[in-house]
């Protein structure tokens, strides 16, 4: 069995849980309330930047050429994303330019983007690319799954068409593949770390979701 389907088997319960949360169920239902939606943008673009900078550092971590176009070019592909949400789905959903720049990033936000940030500084390459793994698959499955059960004529269908389509999709196999070739030369204590990056970061994926459908501001 490969590395990744190793943590794949792992944390098949907790991607259950994700796929089906209440924000995700409402997402295919098409019945997902416009102000969380809106929440969830504003939340995403911000984590995007950061999720941008930690790819950004994992290749100058790469050990070969092919690993450095790999992880510069998804940082630069996150950084182009952020901007698209601006364009388009900021945009139709009336959220202006300032507004964003007056919003903060929510805690569940600003924990997932603080984790992934200090795990791509402090961490080995390998364990880096297990904490940035779950944004890329765990985003990859839930876009096909919705895409498979959403209600004809939903608003969200740009999103969903966004994570569901191929293109992406093939982004992911690679970068699954890259986890596999590190992983396979790793030490056991190497691999142990990898599992819990992958644990950590696809918890913070549910609380990253369940965040936005609760409208999550900071307490105080």
């Amino acid at each position: 069995m490969s590395f990744t389907a190793e943590i794949w088997q792992e944390n098949a319960a907790l991607f259950e849980t994700i796929r089906t949360m209440p924000f995700n169920q409402e997402l295919a239902d098409g019945t997902l309330s416009q102000e969380r939606f809106r929440h969830y943008m504003i939340q995403d673009a911000h984590y995007l930047i950061a999720f941008g900078r930690a790819l950004a550092v994992a290749a100058a971590k790469a050990d070969n050429t092919d690993e450095i176009v790999q992880f510069a070019h998804g940082a630069h592909t996150a950084i182009i994303v952020e901007r698209s949400l601006h364009a388009d789905f900021m945009e139709q959903f009336n959220v202006s330019p300032a507004t964003f720049a007056a919003t903060p990033l929510s805690p569940a936000t600003h924990h997932y983007s603080s984790y992934l940030i200090a795990t791509a500084w402090s961490a080995s390459y390998p364990v880096v690319l297990a904490a940035l793994l779950p944004c890329f698959w765990i985003y990859a499955e839930i876009g096909r799954d919705i895409l498979a059960r959403a209600a004809k004529n939903n608003p969200y269908d740009s999103w969903i068409s966004t994570y569901a389509g191929e293109e992406f999709h093939a982004a992911v196999r690679g970068v699954i593949a890259t986890v596999d070739r590190v992983a396979s030369v790793a030490s056991a204590e190497t691999r142990r770390d990898m599992h819990i990056a992958y644990t950590h970061a696809a918890k913070l994926e549910w609380m990253f979701w369940d965040s936005a459908y609760r409208l999550e501001q900071w307490p105080v």
